[in-house]
């Protein structure tokens, strides 16, 4: 009798081609597709370093992800396929093989790698209407995206096709957790996540669902579950970033956008998790505004007169001196003042600390209750 084996284990050991093959005991395919993979890599590199060809090399590529879905494919077959046996010995001493039911292990395998496609998961564990509601909202928004692009000839459409893996990473997640709760015993109630929402609304609760999908556009999260102000300073900030860089065309600080929104999501879901179990307060990001009014109104006339400059004044001197280059002269200058203002003031602010009053606004309610 060979040791029990994890499933889910060797699909992931295959990834590279043959350590799955191995683990399963299948020796003879542990050598071929290790073989054929990397063997064909580096023969196909060598040609196309003599060849100097990227025809080759393309199907050196192809070549290679072939044998890997190959791979892939032959393991898969052979896992489903598989059904643990127990043995029981006759009367004469004789092993007899007994297929077992399926087990546990088997059960959440079979789920997981169905519900890499959204919605085939949830129908494994016989929640219909779940799992097409997942199907409908993965494949029919990134069918209406493509075929708005190809209508409208605009690409701007193409940039909602973000939301598609924030539906998948949900939908695996609310797979893992319900095969969960099945396991352990629980009865589950098939509804769409559009009834789940109504149920919510109807005993005066938001729905965490809702919530976590929408705080992948940072600041929706936030401001469904009511905290107005955090979310409308995240949502304006990460926006106005995004404005601000490219009007004055700062590629230097492109870095800010990707942190601002992963602090923007990471903290809906903190957010989300909180809520129901303890009250949340709407604490803005930027506590108080009170005392830098007058440079927020600053930095918006100077923006708008950089905007204006940049729009209407620079091209008309462009018309009147052709051969100065004013334009690309004029911008370099100004993105050299605009950034060394920026780290110049920034480090002054933060080396004069914050204000007395701005301590105590910082300070949390309980301490002034014990004071």
């Amino acid at each position: 009798m060979q040791p029990p084996r994890s499933k889910m284990l060797a699909f992931i050991l295959n990834l590279v081609p043959g350590l799955g093959h191995y683990y399963w005991g299948r020796n003879g395919r542990a050598v071929l597709y290790p073989l054929l993979f990397f063997g064909g890599l580096f023969g196909g590199f060598v040609l196309t370093f003599m060849a100097g060809s990227n025809s080759v090399f393309v199907m050196t590529i192809l070549g290679a992800l072939l044998i890997w879905g190959i791979s892939m494919l032959d393991l898969l077959i052979v896992l489903l396929r598989y059904t643990p046996v127990s043995y029981v010995y006759d009367e004469f001493g004789r092993p007899i093989e007994v297929p077992n039911e399926r087990s546990d292990d088997s059960e959440r395998f079979f789920t997981i790698l169905l519900s890499f496609i959204p919605g085939l998961g949830h129908f494994q564990l016989g929640l219909m209407q779940r799992g097409l509601s997942f199907l409908i909202a993965f494949f029919g928004l990134g069918t209406i995206l493509v075929f708005l692009t190809g209508l409208t000839h605009e690409s701007v459409f193409l940039l909602f096709l973000g939301i598609l893996p924030v539906i998948w990473l949900y939908c695996m997640f609310d797979v893992v957790q319900l095969l969960n709760r099945k396991q352990a015993g629980e009865f589950l109630m098939d509804r769409t996540l559009f009834e789940e929402l109504e149920s919510g609304r109807e005993s005066g609760r938001r729905s965490k669902v809702f919530a976590t999908l929408l705080s992948a556009f940072p600041g929706a999260g936030q401001m469904y579950l009511g905290l107005q102000k955090r979310g409308l300073q995240l949502m304006i900030l990460f926006l106005g970033s995004i404005y601000v860089l490219d009007v004055l065309r700062l590629s230097l600080f492109l870095f800010m956008i990707p942190l601002i929104w992963c602090y923007a999501f990471f903290d809906g879901l903190q957010q989300v998790s909180r809520y129901g179990r303890e009250p949340l307060r709407d604490r803005p990001i930027i506590a108080s505004t009170s005392g830098q009014q007058r440079w927020l109104g600053l930095g918006l006339v100077l923006l708008g007169v950089y905007f204006v400059f940049s729009s209407v004044v620079l091209p008309y001197l462009e018309t009147l001196f052709p051969n100065m280059y004013l334009d690309s002269r004029i911008r370099d200058f100004m993105k050299t003042a605009i950034v060394t203002v920026l780290l110049i003031g920034g480090g002054i602010k933060l080396m004069m600390g914050p204000k007395q009053g701005a301590r105590f606004e910082d300070r949390p309610y309980d301490d002034f209750d014990r004071d």
